[in-house]
């Protein structure tokens, strides 16, 4: 038992979402730095292992010791822990079945694809066709951004007036490749919601120490 969350995350992954929520949530947490994304650093591996068989981030040990990985189910768990936040809707909301939905999609459909997107190696054996994939899951992407797009009527957030989990995941893995351009173009409402998330006031500090806004940032 700690009195605190261990986080297992990286600058510019998909754990920057977690930390964010934490970071509006109010709760203290530790930080375990661990570039998993990079395939030239293996020991970032070795130091998830513990947390998690796949040495993959982020990955949460609760105060209680109970671990969680998979970062859409650890973005709905916080939410549901930390109801007076506001950060997730309660499972008599009549928005909580689209948060639900759009949870999954973006893990399944867009973020499931990054383990392939950042070494191409690990399924192709010809060098020369690592660039055919990257090109066609930035294509692949694309278009499932394009289909969250019609299938939602974001107000200020996705879900309405009020941000959720779901508005932090994606600010975050829209700042993946391709980056936000394209997102830009195939999804410009959420892209609206995600340039709001990255303005939010709470959040001002936050950005540049996990995931800067540096000088071409937003293009591939």
């Amino acid at each position: 038992m700690t009195d605190r969350y261990i986080l297992y995350s990286a600058v510019g992954s998909g754990g920057v979402a977690v930390e964010a929520a934490l970071t509006l949530m109010g709760q203290p947490y530790e930080l375990v730095e661990a570039p998993t994304y990079d395939p030239h650093q293996a020991a970032a591996g070795d130091a998830v292992l513990p947390a998690n068989p796949l040495r993959q981030v982020p990955a949460l040990v609760f105060p209680s010791g109970e671990v969680m990985t998979e970062s859409a189910a650890i973005l709905v768990r916080l939410g549901e822990l930390h109801p007076e936040v506001g950060l997730a809707p309660a499972a008599d909301d009549p928005r909580r079945s689209a948060f639900l939905r759009w949870m999954g999609f973006v893990s399944s459909a867009i973020y499931a694809h990054y383990w392939l997107k950042d070494d191409p190696m690990r399924l192709v054996s010809d060098p020369a066709q690592a660039a055919v994939v990257e090109q066609r899951l930035n294509d692949r992407i694309a278009e499932c951004w394009g289909v969250m797009e019609a299938g939602t009527a974001p107000g200020r957030y996705i879900l309405g007036e009020a941000m959720t989990v779901l508005d932090l995941y994606v600010t975050v893995v829209s700042r993946f490749r391709p980056r936000r351009q394209r997102f830009y173009d195939v999804a410009p409402r959420l892209g609206e919601v995600a340039r709001r998330v990255d303005a939010d006031p709470r959040l001002a500090a936050f950005w540049p120490q996990r995931y800067p806004f540096d000088a071409g940032w937003d293009r591939l």
